[in-house]
């Protein structure tokens, strides 16, 4: 029975070593910016020792991977547990769109850290997309799925549809307001009038068999 225990209480403890370091990257990363920081000032901070990050995570890149992992998986958790499913789809895709545009702008900080570093670094852009928007946009997709008029799209321009959610969130949620310096509340306004007009058009039949397709070749 001893021995048993031992192993988990070591399983444990490395989980919650790497969840120190996790943190610690995390608020270091936003405050300092991905190339000031160090690993010691990340092992400093979660109160670890410095070749931890290289044990669990193989460095500092790794450890950056690591965070978005646990930042999407988190977002898409947060996604379902914490916005009630609307009573229309319509209504769902606005409030789908609303809370994109929020969480996008809550994520500011980090999102600071990420795109200069996928600018410079050739393999972390398609990492950051496969496990980013890809994974929020599977989601979307899903919750969609769950209304019946779903089902007047094809399963492929629904994920079209889907994603193209996830991109207003990012221009109207980051870009406008933080790299354009646009108004916030005016940026989420013209974001949910674009998702209202999206929607109305979609379901009276009208862009169904032109405006996704577009999108579609668009997000290709």
């Amino acid at each position: 029975m001893g021995a048993s225990k031992v192993p988990h209480g070591k399983v444990r403890d490395r989980e919650e070593r790497k969840r120190a370091l996790l943190s610690a990257a995390n608020k270091l990363f936003a405050s300092r910016g991905y190339e000031a920081t160090t690993t010691r000032e990340i092992a400093a901070c979660a109160g670890c020792a410095e070749g931890l990050i290289h044990r669990y995570f193989t460095g500092k890149a790794g450890l950056l991977l690591d965070l978005i992992r646990s930042r999407i998986s988190q977002e898409v958790v947060d996604l379902n547990d914490r916005l009630p499913r609307a009573e229309t789809i319509e209504e769902e895709i606005l409030q789908i769109v609303k809370w994109e545009v929020d969480h996008l702008w809550a994520d500011r900080d980090f999102l600071r850290v990420i795109i200069p570093r996928a600018l410079v670094d050739p393999a972390l852009g398609p990492m950051v997309s496969k496990i980013g928007p890809a994974e929020r946009a599977k989601a979307i997709a899903q919750r969609l799925r769950k209304y019946p008029e779903s089902r007047t799209l094809p399963d492929h321009d629904l994920d079209v549809l889907a994603d193209f959610l996830g991109i207003i969130g990012f221009m109207f949620g980051f870009q406008r307001p933080v790299v354009l310096g646009h108004d916030r509340a005016l940026a989420k306004q013209a974001a949910v009038s674009i998702a209202r007009l999206l929607t109305r058009s979609l379901f009276a039949g009208n862009l169904v068999d032109s405006s996704l397709q577009e999108l579609s070749h668009a997000l290709a």
